[in-house]
């Protein structure tokens, strides 16, 4: 039985935080884990500036596409990271959920989406902490 953690981030268009912390925990797990993101109403595409200030820090987010969250992903996850996707996110007991309160990207520019993608590190790396740790 394959015991690499699962976690899935969730925001509301899956186009910004979700992406942000998907490619930060992919890059930064190196394949310790495992990492899925979707959203409660996907947008078209991802939002350009989150793709440039991932770009930023050599991470490449633009050939992701916005989906949508599926039940059976949120059952399979070991982890479910929310992020401002309300009464929305889907909600199954004994399941661990984290909520990370951030800014939603949507509309901002460059300058202003760069805090929001720091905050999205440490988050990511502070999880990929605990996760090292558990008893899996």
């Amino acid at each position: 039985m394959d015991d690499t953690p699962t976690v899935l981030f969730l925001c509301t268009h899956n186009a910004g935080r979700s992406q942000l912390a998907l490619g930060f925990f992919n890059h930064l797990a190196a394949g310790r884990a495992v990492a899925y993101s979707g959203g409660s109403e996907p947008a078209e595409r991802v939002n350009p500036a989150a793709v440039e200030a991932m770009a930023e820090v050599s991470i490449d987010i633009g050939r992701e596409v916005p989906k949508r969250w599926t039940d059976d992903g949120v059952r399979a996850a070991d982890v479910v990271v929310t992020m401002g996707c309300g009464d929305a996110c889907p909600v199954h007991p004994g399941k661990r959920y984290e909520t990370w309160e951030l800014p939603d990207p949507a509309g901002m520019d460059l300058a202003r989406v760069r805090p929001v993608r720091d905050a999205i590190e440490q988050q990511v790396r502070l999880l990929l902490e605990q996760l090292g740790r558990s008893d899996r």
